[in-house]
Order: structure tokens, then C-alpha cells, then sequence
């Protein structure tokens, strides 16, 4: 009799007892060796044959990893095995950092989000990841742990393709740090999927307004796409556009139409380039005129 499911193929659990031991451990087996927290990508892409690690790193428990933290003066620390559920069921996340909740919340299911974490949402570089927008708004900062020690990155640099980040051999993400907002900030998520529930993005767009004295508008925006470029980005001739003229709909039109050509998007099953290029455009109209109906 066939197997209804493919199996795991064999490998080998390993529970290091601190980040240096990880990441030494890490180091010594690059290339068949991966930290491993929620494991909701891991174990998909080992049972289809498209990873083939021998050995997974689980550094839950290791040196605030599990840490969920809240500062008025540095912000808000979630530790790369701080699950999503986790978040959005924090009143202070909710209160500080709705715009987090917001994308979380469109993660596939309830059950999922059990297991998949903010940190490896971040981690596995998919361009079309619903929370990296969220945390490219607020301005994430990486923590990194490796063999020479720890560094921080601003999430901005993190990215450098598909699946491929900014991490050397024996280097994990223990956290991300998100400042504190600005006063007054404002956020939305939209995110267009095949279906309602579950999907992976089409195309995402975030936007996060907030009053500033400074810009010629009296208002700043700062405007994520995902899943129509190789990374995540900010669309940041749209943001200056915003800063800079009267916010009006001729304005959002105008940011709007920046964004999308900021977008580079490819023709896959999901969508065609040309239809997600549309989409970013519309959805970005959308994003900032809800924002700021709530800003003005």
C-alpha cells in the first residue's frame, strides 16, 4: 500500500545548550545544518525534497529567544521563538503596534500560527512574507548571534534575494527589535490572495502614516510592497511624494502610481507581472486613503 503522505527524509535533532554552542555547531556543518523554531517552513520543504538538511538546530529557550518585551523608551523585542498567535493575543503588541497584529492575523490559520514565528517569517526571505512589511514600517532591527559574537542590521539590509538573506555561516536571528512608533502613527495591511483565508500573497502593501512637523505635507508615510520584487521593499519615491505635496487624492494617485513602478514583479501561477504591477497601484490608493481618513 502507498503512503497517503511523503515522509521526512532522516536527519538529526539537535538540542544545543546555549547560542555560542549553536552557532558553533552551525558553523562547523554549513550547508547541512538549520536553526529551527517554528519549523512550519522547514518541514514542507524537507518533505518535498527541496531542503535537505542532516542536521536541525533548535535554539527555542537560548538566551531570550522567548522573550516578548516591551519598552516606552526601546520599543518592542520579539524573540525568534515567540510564535504569532503570541503576538496577536498581547494587549500591549495590540496597543503599541496594531499594524503587526493586523498582518500577523492574515497568516494562514490559527493552528499554524501555533508554531510559525514573526522571526521566521523574517528568516525565510519570501518575498512575499506578511509580516515583513509590517516590520519594515516599524523599522525593524535584527539581533544576529554567531561565532564572532553578536551585531545588530536594520531589517532594510537583511534581504538579498529569494530566500537569501544577509547571514553568514553559524549566524542566527535571535530577535527583532521595533522602535517605539511614531506618535499619532496609523497603520494598514492589504494583502490579495486567490482566496480570503490562508493564501499566500499575490501582492501585499503597507502603509504607515504619522504627523510630521517637518515634511512640507505635515505628514510622513512609509510604504512596504511584498510579493512583487526579488525582496521586500520600501517604495520610497512614493513616501517622498507624500511628504512633500498637499495629502490629497491627486497625491495618493501620484504615490500610488510610484509604487507600482517601483515593483518588479514576475509572472508566476499566482498572478502575472503585469496584473500585480495594476494591484500595487490600487492597493496602495487604498492603504494611504484609509490611513489617512483616520490621520486627517
Amino acid at each position: 500500500m502507498l503512503e497517503p503522505h511523503v515522509a521526512l527524509p532522516p536527519f538529526d535533532y539537535i538540542k544545543p545548550t546555549s547560542l555560542d554552542e549553536a552557532c558553533q555547531f552551525l558553523a562547523a556543518h554549513a550547508g547541512e545544518a538549520r536553526p529551527l523554531v517554528g519549523g512550519t517552513d522547514i518541514f514542507v520543504r524537507m518533505r518535498d525534497g527541496h531542503w535537505h538538511d542532516k542536521f536541525l538546530v533548535d535554539i527555542k529557550g537560548l538566551d531570550g529567544t522567548d522573550d516578548l518585551l516591551f519598552d516606552e523608551q526601546d520599543g518592542l523585542t520579539i524573540g525568534a521563538a515567540v510564535n504569532m498567535n503570541r503576538v496577536i493575543a498581547s494587549a500591549t503588541v495590540a496597543e503599541h503596534y496594531p499594524l503587526l497584529v493586523e498582518a500577523a492575523k492574515t497568516v494562514a490559520s490559527y493552528q499554524l500560527r501555533s508554531r510559525a514565528t514573526i522571526v521566521g517569517n523574517i528568516c525565510n526571505a519570501s518575498p512575499a512574507g506578511d509580516t515583513i512589511g509590517a516590520c519594515l514600517a516599524y523599522e525593524g532591527v535584527l539581533k544576529i548571534h554567531g561565532v564572532n559574537g553578536a551585531r545588530q542590521l536594520p531589517l532594510a539590509e537583511f534581504f538579498k534575494g529569494p530566500g537569501k538573506t544577509d547571514l553568514q555561516s553559524g549566524e542566527v536571528v535571535t530577535a527583532i527589535n521595533l522602535p517605539a512608533p511614531p506618535d499619532g502613527a496609523v497603520g494598514h495591511y492589504l494583502k490579495l490572495g486567490r482566496n480570503q483565508l490562508g493564501d499566500l500573497a499575490i501582492v501585499g502593501v503597507t502603509a504607515l502614516g504619522y504627523p510630521q512637523p517637518a515634511a512640507a505635507s505635515g505628514f510622513a508615510f512609509r510604504l512596504a510592497l511584498c510579493a512583487v520584487a526579488p525582496t521586500p521593499l520600501r517604495a520610497l519615491e512614493a513616501e517622498a511624494k507624500l511628504a512633500n505635496e498637499p495629502i490629497t487624492e491627486a497625491s495618493i494617485q501620484a504615490a500610488a502610481e510610484l509604487a507600482m513602478k517601483a515593483s518588479t514583479p514576475i509572472d508566476d501561477v499566482r498572478g502575472g507581472a503585469d496584473y500585480r504591477r495594476l494591484m500595487v497601484r490600487n492597493l496602495t490608493r487604498r492603504a494611504v486613503s484609509e490611513v489617512w481618513a483616520q490621520l486627517a
